[in-house]
């Protein structure tokens, strides 16, 4: 397919949504949108029922998972063609909420490649009509950025089931989902990364405790779960017994991707920037407005890159170059939130107490997430050197030692 082939496809597809959310979206969620009514906008979205309504009849049409094969309720769509679906559907405040990314941009693709034909059945559906809620139950105290150190155990039962015990943390809205993307120590006498398996975990199972960790924000989005011996049917396990770490590579790589930008060039975050600095006075100072452009140029300069990859790769998987941009767009989104403190340095430190904290206070109280999230920046530089660059890897005397006496080592 040419590019003109394929931008007259997505020219096409998006047409096609218009018409289609013409026809289902409510009345009066269009007109709130088209009139820029924010607070009739808020109030119908804040009410679960309507949401809950709308993103049955989104997942049932197909246009929530439009990625996913046809048989599973998609459309078989590239990567471009979804993100402008997703785009489209932001436009009309109608998309799945950041709440659901795991589930749909991590543990929906995670399942098709990885799932049974039964756990296809039983986990598909709800996750694309939004009745199942996931969260990702990788991290640990002692394994972040060395994630395959992760010493959370799973015991095989005679019975061929499994007893779970551990700890994972930094598990975004663990404290209201219904399943898990866990990952377990299942062989401590293989090497680190050859005796782990892939679970999906009913967060419902008695043992499984999760606990709201309060951010910088003030949100409490993070949770750290406990799993204390936590009963898993080995029908929740994903993959082949200790071949966990190739079922998550799937995962991470679609997290990477997902965490690195949307693929539209357009107004961005410092488009916002350059507006608040006109609303405070600080555009006066050629300082600012360098710093302004600056980072207009490079933001710019990632979305093309990401409609770049999202294009090339519209027919198949993520791969280690998104670790390029997931990298990029970290250290962008933290000099962002940096710069709004500049723009406004009394707003960014104090506001009225009971009020709405201020933009330039939430992005820079934020701005470290997506470089740590999806794998530190540093992680990042190490995936760019040997997979990109083919750069050799460090020596790494203890690879091939078991797990079990790396611990006493």
């Amino acid at each position: 397919m040419t590019v003109e082939e394929r931008d007259d496809h997505v020219s096409a597809t998006v047409r096609e949504l218009r018409h289609w959310l013409a026809g289902n979206l409510p009345e009066d969620w269009q007109q709130a949108v088209r009139a820029g009514d924010g607070e009739a906008l808020a109030a119908i979205t804040a009410d679960p029922a309507r949401l809950s309504a709308w993103f049955e009849t989104l997942g049932a049409a197909g246009w929530a998972t439009p990625q996913w094969p046809s048989t599973w309720g998609g459309f078989d769509c590239g990567t471009d063609v979804a993100a402008a679906i997703r785009d489209e559907l932001d436009h009309w405040a109608a998309g799945r909420p950041m709440a659901d990314f795991v589930g749909l941009t991590l543990g929906g693709p995670t399942i098709l490649e990885w799932g049974s034909e039964a756990q296809k059945q039983r986990y598909l559906p709800p996750l694309a009509r939004g009745q199942e809620r996931w969260c990702q139950l990788f991290s640990e105290p002692g394994a972040g950025s060395d994630l395959a150190a992760l010493s959370t155990d799973a015991t095989r039962k005679a019975n061929g089931d499994w007893v779970v015990t551990g700890q994972k943390v930094w598990s975004s809205f663990a404290h209201e989902s219904q399943f898990g993307l866990l990952m377990a120590r299942t062989d401590s006498s293989a090497p680190k990364h050859h005796g782990i398996t892939y679970f999906l975990l009913d967060m419902h199972s008695r043992g499984v405790r999760p606990r709201p960790l309060r951010q910088l924000t003030g949100e409490a989005e993070f949770n750290e779960v406990f799993l204390d011996e936590v009963q898993v049917p080995d029908s929740a396990r994903l993959g082949p017994v200790n071949e966990g770490w190739r079922v998550a590579l799937t995962t991470l790589m679609a997290e990477r991707s997902g965490l690195s930008g949307r693929p539209v060039v357009g107004p961005g975050a410092t488009d916002q920037l350059a507006r608040r600095a006109r609303q405070t006075g600080a555009w006066e100072s050629p300082v600012l407005r360098e710093k302004i452009l600056e980072l207009a140029v490079r933001e710019r300069a990632l979305q093309m890159a990401t409609v770049r990859a999202f294009v090339q790769a519209s027919s198949r998987q993520p791969g280690a170059e998104g670790s390029i941009r997931k990298l990029v767009h970290g250290e962008l989104t933290e000099e962002i939130g940096l710069l709004g403190t500049e723009l406004e340095p009394l707003g960014a430190i104090a506001w009225t107490p009971g009020a709405r904290q201020p933009e330039a206070t939430s992005r820079f109280l934020a701005g470290k997430t997506y470089c740590i999230a999806g794998g530190t920046s540093e992680i990042q530089r190490n995936i760019i050197g040997e997979r990109v660059l083919g750069l050799p890897k460090d020596a790494d005397p203890e690879r091939d030692r078991p797990f079990a006496d790396r611990e006493r080592g």
